[in-house]
């Protein structure tokens, strides 16, 4: 069963045309989210294949998962272009 994506567009649907922008005018941004979706991928291969929770990389990788989405969602919260 296809686990589903934690796309930055699903998840903060609010702040779409943000994240768009500053994908195409912030090098950095789009380097951070292009990691972060790089990580998703990885993270939703695990989980297809059945990998156990209790996996210590599998779990690493969660962690590191949420804490660039955090990071992100506040550069993009705090951006000049939102809003």
């Amino acid at each position: 069963m296809p686990i589903a994506p934690h796309d930055l567009d699903q998840d903060f649907p609010e702040y779409v045309d943000t994240i768009r922008r500053l994908q195409q005018e912030d090098v950095q941004f789009k380097v951070e989210s292009d990691n972060y979706h790089k990580l998703d991928k990885q993270i939703r291969g695990l989980q297809e294949s059945g990998i156990g929770t209790d996996d210590e990389h599998y779990n690493a990788l969660k962690k590191q998962r949420a804490y660039l989405k955090q990071h992100l969602y506040h550069r993009i919260t705090n951006s000049s272009l939102s809003g």
